[in-house]
């Protein structure tokens, strides 16, 4: 899976770390919440279309504020 889009939290500790990725193999295409930075937990939800996926992507956004896009 490539990662398309990227969002994080802004917060730098890893306790609070939260970040959101959109990816696809070109066919498929999923949504990934991930807790805690790179060790952390995460959760994955696959999706129909990008646009699902950018749907769900903002609704995992939603709850909290500073949300950035990283570059790819």
């Amino acid at each position: 899976m490539v990662v398309e889009e990227h969002w994080w939290n802004g917060v730098n500790n890893p306790r609070g770390r939260r970040d959101v990725y959109i990816c696809t193999d070109g066919n498929q295409w999923q949504v990934q919440a991930q807790i805690g930075g790179a060790s952390g937990r995460s959760k994955i939800q696959q999706c129909p279309s990008r646009g699902s996926a950018s749907i769900l992507a903002g609704a995992w956004r939603a709850s909290g504020s500073g949300w950035r896009a990283m570059p790819r």
